[in-house]
């Protein structure tokens, strides 16, 4: 445990509480006050305490065994803060927290009181032990601590008023839904079509509808709820196209093929800033493009520069397969501060497919760029009620709709009718 300067620790606490109000992580002040009385530190005796309070600091705790994977970790405060005001967590609610640190759960047990209750379940029996450990010597002892797989909840001592998944997510398991009370809230980081975003729901009879949507990174779920990427390596392992719900609709020597077939480049018009959050671009493309998935390019790598086109985020760029061809985002600097956005495609039909990822860039800057967030809808699979037009991704357990409202002012609620575009 790194040594304990009342002092510094202190003050470094209330810096870190007032970094995260001025980054907004922070809105209500109970959530402020749980910040406060939790020695972080405490829980993250990896770390240094600098690290420990820095707003931005991922604490790594546990390896996977080729020694570079991190399997668990004390999430970045700014990220807990934020779920936690994603779920709205309060006095005298029935909390399950899914992956277990010891930290979030110890904030939990503060924000809910003594008429409340806090479990803590990870799958990793190390993990819970050391939670167990951390939560006892901090005087967190009615926090129960389960071992099990995140997949099957915690039917023990559900009904829930909130979960909060603190794993990445690729699907939403089914006892999630059951053990949650009607009009509870989940959060949890979703991974659809490749991007994971924090994304609160509630509870709605046999539905899950979203109330908000942040940024977020996890390490990824074990156990049943694993769902590792199809990926399809180009060029040498140089370019990766790697798929997500879809299995790729093209087999890879096809696509190595189209390198050779022809190229195209569509430049959009529109710009950005070097700073400026793409989120939700990546989600617009994600979820409106069929066969959509996301390249990861080794731009370092001998060769790449001479035959790609600069891609918008190296490693995780939002890319599309058009039968025989595929494209994917690019950009180019306008001015020392924004760049220009454009798609770039190889393979017999590449100008189809770069003026597709444009138009659909060109859509985003006029519709959605500055909101509102889409709406996402959760049903078993096979409850969803069928409707005219609209965006559903299917996971193994249920079906996901997604509704990009037009406006601020467009409310109409998910099952109207109304939906995104095609």
């Amino acid at each position: 445990m790194p040594t304990l300067d009342v002092d510094s620790e202190q003050s470094l606490r209330a810096v870190m509480v007032g970094r995260l109000r001025e980054m907004g992580a922070i809105r209500r002040e109970e959530v402020a006050e749980a910040f406060s009385r939790v020695p972080r530190h405490a829980f993250a005796p990896e770390a240094t305490l600098e690290e420990a309070y820095d707003p931005e600091a991922v604490v790594r705790t546990k390896w996977a065994a080729d020694g570079t994977t991190a399997i668990s970790s004390v999430s970045a405060p700014q990220i807990q803060a934020r779920m936690i005001e994603q779920a709205g967590i309060a006095s005298g609610m029935r909390v399950l927290e899914i992956g277990s640190g010891g930290f979030n759960a110890a904030l939990l047990a503060e924000l809910v009181g003594h008429e409340g209750h806090v479990v803590t379940l990870d799958i990793d029996a190390d993990i819970t032990s050391r939670a167990r450990q951390l939560l006892d010597e901090n005087g967190y002892t009615h926090v129960d601590v389960v071992l099990g797989d995140g997949d099957d909840g915690c039917a023990t001592h559900a009904p829930f008023d909130a979960i909060v998944v603190t794993v990445e997510a690729a699907d939403v398991p089914l006892a999630w839904m059951a053990q949650l009370a009607d009009g509870g809230s989940l959060v949890a980081p979703l991974r659809v079509r490749g991007f994971t975003r924090s994304i609160g729901f509630t509870k709605h009879g046999d539905r899950l509808v979203s109330t908000s949507k942040e940024l977020a990174g996890f390490v990824a779920m074990q156990g049943q709820g694993r769902r590792p990427w199809t990926s399809v390596p180009l060029r040498g392992g140089t370019v990766q196209l790697r798929f997500d719900e879809e299995p790729c609709p093209t087999d890879a020597a096809t696509l190595e093929r189209a390198f050779e077939a022809g190229q195209a480049q569509a430049w959009t018009g529109v710009t950005v800033r070097g700073d400026e959050s793409l989120d939700t671009l990546q989600v617009w493309l994600a979820t409106t493009l069929t066969n959509s998935c996301v390249a990861a390019i080794d731009r370092d790598a001998e060769g790449v520069a001479e035959f790609l086109a600069n891609p918008l985020i190296p490693s995780m760029c939002n890319a599309v397969v058009q039968g025989d061809s595929f494209a994917y985002l690019t950009k180019r600097n306008r001015d020392e501060r924004n760049v220009e956005i454009g798609s770039h495609a190889f393979g017999p039909a590449a100008s189809v497919a770069a003026t597709l990822m444009a138009d659909l860039v060109r859509a985003w800057d006029r519709e959605h760029r500055r909101g509102p967030d889409p709406r996402y809808t959760i049903y078993p699979i096979g409850r969803r009620p069928p409707l005219p037009d609209g965006q559903v991704v299917t996971k193994r357990h249920v079906d996901i709709e997604i509704f990009w409202p037009s406006s601020p002012d467009d409310t109409a609620p998910p099952d109207s009718g109304k939906a995104g575009h095609r």
